[in-house]
């Protein structure tokens, strides 16, 4: 691990590469998995904030569950995160443009209608963050699914970090992602 500031960066987000390669996977990680995109506390209160904008560009389905269940849920594990239809799958905040998968909150921050991208944890996919008092740990989730970004980021030659620049910007500064590269340099 390298420190940077008080963030301590997994090797394994320098040494890999990746670049999402939505014609290939068609988003499959909004669909997939065993529970929502995790959530801090303080994204709770903006998707109850923005819901009723992104609405228009949620499925049938997803609204469905957010009407249900609330724009978030704690887990089994008793994490807060997105709420899902269908169990466990779907994120509620999927849509669908020509197949794949596009985030409705995504989709409302590109009209100019909410001033929020998404969560940070799906922005920042697939870097993971475990938060402890005082740093943060980032380390690199491989999933099966995104074979295809990593194969489309070794072709590319863009390690994780380089691509996720903009999402680690937004979570850490600018100063910090710079320290990071010439942390990276240095190695």
């Amino acid at each position: 691990m390298i420190e940077v500031g008080n963030v301590l960066v997994h090797e394994d987000i320098i040494n890999n590469d990746f670049v999402c390669n939505l014609s290939k996977c068609k988003g499959i990680c909004c669909v997939e998995g065993d529970a929502g995109a995790p959530l801090r506390d303080s994204e709770k209160e903006i998707l109850e904030e923005v819901y009723p904008k992104v609405k228009k560009y949620m499925t049938e389905k997803g609204i469905e569950a957010i009407e249900k269940f609330g724009t978030s849920v704690v887990d089994a594990d008793g994490d807060l995160t997105t709420t899902c239809v269908d169990g466990n799958k779907e994120c509620a905040y999927v849509t669908w443009e020509n197949g794949i998968t596009k985030c409705a909150i995504e989709k409302a921050y590109e009209m100019g209608e909410v001033d929020w991208k998404k969560p940070i944890s799906c922005h920042l996919y697939p870097i993971r963050t475990t938060r402890y008092p005082g740093f943060d740990v980032l380390h690199y989730d491989r999933w099966h699914i995104c074979k295809d970004a990593c194969t489309f980021g070794k072709e590319l030659q863009v390690p994780v970090y380089k691509f996720l620049k903009d999402p680690l910007i937004r979570e850490y500064g600018e100063a910090w992602y710079e320290e990071l590269e010439k942390s990276v340099k240095s190695i």
